[in-house]
């Protein structure tokens, strides 16, 4: 677990994984902790086949938040789609829809979802995988929103990518446990 590292998308490469890992990748995350069972986050896969179309998403919701982008920004918005070779977005569902009874607050949703992101990343490392997340100012957009069909109740939280890396860099330092945990006395 202490090897496993952040991987920018612009360092992964062919091959991501198969249908077998992909399915694999999943059934880790499914192993998340779920208060109530009521699994409040979702996947939704990109395949290589509609990449244009999240490119095109990208590169309108900058045009929206700055009409004023250059041609050369667009196509840094529209390149961000194609540079893993697997990617998903990452959705949670922060609160029921109207009339639900059950009562399980965001922040333990958000937890939910961030166990079944680590599981997923633990496990594409597992398989020799590089992978990071990876969100943005997009990520609100009604472009993206309406690509994904985001409800209304969810959000849309990051982008996971998987690939080959191209280059290993040195394992990161790791905090120390002295620095993140007290005692309560």
């Amino acid at each position: 677990m202490a090897a496993r590292q952040h991987t920018s998308p612009k360092r992964l490469t062919e091959p991501g994984p198969d249908a077998t890992q992909i399915d694999s990748l999943f059934r880790a995350a499914a192993t998340a902790p779920d208060h109530g069972r009521l699994l409040p986050w979702r996947f939704v896969v990109v395949p290589a086949e509609q990449r244009a179309r999240l490119a095109e998403a990208f590169a309108l919701a900058l045009v929206d938040r700055d009409p004023g982008a250059t041609l050369v920004q667009i196509e840094e918005a529209r390149l961000k789609a194609w540079r893993a070779p697997w990617v998903a977005l990452a959705i949670a569902r922060t609160r029921d829809d109207e009339g639900d009874a059950c009562a399980i607050p965001a922040a333990e949703r958000l937890v939910s979802l961030g166990c079944a992101l680590q599981n997923l990343l633990l496990a594409a490392h597992s398989m020799g995988f590089g992978s990071g997340l990876t969100s943005g100012r997009a990520m609100d957009s009604v472009r993206v929103r309406g690509l994904f069909g985001v409800q209304p109740q969810e959000q849309a939280v990051c982008f996971v990518n998987v690939g080959t890396v191209m280059a290993r860099r040195s394992a990161p330092s790791r905090p120390v446990p002295a620095r993140f945990v007290s005692w309560l006395s």
